[in-house]
């Protein structure tokens, strides 16, 4: 993450670039949006998300069910 402080942040949604182990701030906002769920994720509290399709979770259980997505359709990223 490269964020200092998140109070500091802009309200709206962010943009970011997800990479192993963390993720950079494409254009500044407060939280993401769960590709699975649509539900808002602040950026001090986003855990899950996937660096081939760049995409953000909100829990474990919404990341696996997109990854059983990926499996059906034969997609294996």
């Amino acid at each position: 993450m490269n964020y200092s402080d998140p109070n500091s942040l802009p309200d709206g949604q962010a943009k970011v670039l997800f990479q192993d182990g963390g993720f950079s701030i494409i254009q500044p906002g407060s939280y993401v949006l769960c590709h699975v769920t649509g539900q808002r994720i602040a950026l001090e509290a986003l855990k899950y998300w996937n660096v081939d399709l760049q995409e953000a979770y909100a829990s474990p259980a919404a990341a696996l069910k997109r990854h059983k997505q990926n499996e059906q359709s034969g997609d294996e990223t």
